[in-house]
């Protein structure tokens, strides 16, 4: 399907691109009847510009193109197509530094119908400001993580390699969280061990040895991008099961995100830890915004 011309600056605070063309974000619609909506049957990436450039689209255009095949969904575009799409929001919106969706919903089936091959599957794309999980100020003064008891969904009923709106459990443990005066929360798998948390993946650093989990996550681009940074420095790594006791107890915590790169956390639970933030986040830390001049992940956005 080809791809309108992009307005270039026209849409102040954010663009959206739906039936086939760039809208204002008020205007970007979704049935009350498409099954993303009543089923969470749907699939999404989100990736990021930072100053003019995307940051490794190639690796999120990658992801969004495997969860389509998984989910037996798909969109009308090319992956040259998609690219441009998402391009086309960025400088439509005149942003920088953007939070870039792409969506496929399953759509709207034949009325009374319940078989999914028979819905015609809908895309939207969108860019908005850059989105923090938390603020640069919020990171310095120390992330307050809390470790839910509630069970991530197991891998075996939904594929957490597949980008899903499947978010209950994630945002339930959110609410005990806040009970609990926290800033963000994680939860767990069946095994008791740590998994992801409401959009990030979780490391802890021991004795200088990086450990983040194996199973029941998201593969998340920022969690690869930490371990090819591990690799690259030397850094030890272990990607395995993640107990509660090595994060309760580990000298450094952080997170992985698009929404921010690597983000310290200051305390578990409640408790301090000690050394906050770290050299070994703070050395990631640093490393994760240096890529972003690398040309080898950077994209530039063509601005007018």
């Amino acid at each position: 399907m080809p791809v309108p011309p992009t307005p270039a600056a026209q849409f102040e605070g954010g663009c959206a691109f739906a039936d086939g063309a760039y809208v204002p974000l008020s205007e970007a619609k979704i049935s009350l009847f498409d099954w993303g909506f009543t089923r969470s049957d749907a699939t999404y990436d989100v990736a990021t510009t930072w100053r003019g450039a995307f940051f490794r689209l190639d690796a999120h255009m990658d992801r969004f193109f495997a969860s389509l095949d998984k989910m037996r969904l798909a969109i009308p575009y090319t992956r040259a197509e998609l690219r441009e799409v998402l391009h086309g929001c960025v400088r439509a919106a005149g942003l920088q530094d953007a939070y870039v969706a792409m969506v496929c919903t399953r759509g709207v089936p034949p009325r009374g119908a319940r078989d999914p091959r028979m819905a015609q599957n809908r895309f939207y794309a969108y860019a908005l400001p850059y989105v923090w999980i938390a603020s640069p100020e919020k990171q310095a003064a120390g992330i307050d993580l809390h470790i839910s008891s509630r069970q991530r969904i197991g891998p075996a009923s939904v594929d957490p390699t597949v980008k899903n709106y499947h978010w209950i459990d994630l945002v339930q443990s959110l609410f005990d969280a806040y009970d609990l005066g926290r800033d963000t929360s994680c939860v767990v798998d069946a095994d008791g061990c740590v998994t992801e948390g409401p959009g990030f993946n979780v490391f802890a650093v021991k004795d200088g040895v990086v450990h983040t989990a194996d199973r029941g996550v998201l593969e998340g681009i920022s969690r690869r991008t930490v371990i090819e940074l591990c690799e690259r420095m030397g850094i030890p790594l272990r990607i395995a099961p993640l107990p509660v006791e090595l994060v309760r107890g580990a000298d450094e915590v952080f997170l992985s995100s698009s929404g921010g790169g690597v983000l310290p956390i200051g305390k578990v639970d409640g408790q301090t830890l000690v050394g906050f933030p770290g050299p070994v986040t703070r050395r990631l830390q640093d490393g994760y915004w240096a890529l972003h001049e690398e040309a080898a992940y950077r994209d530039p956005v063509s601005y007018p």
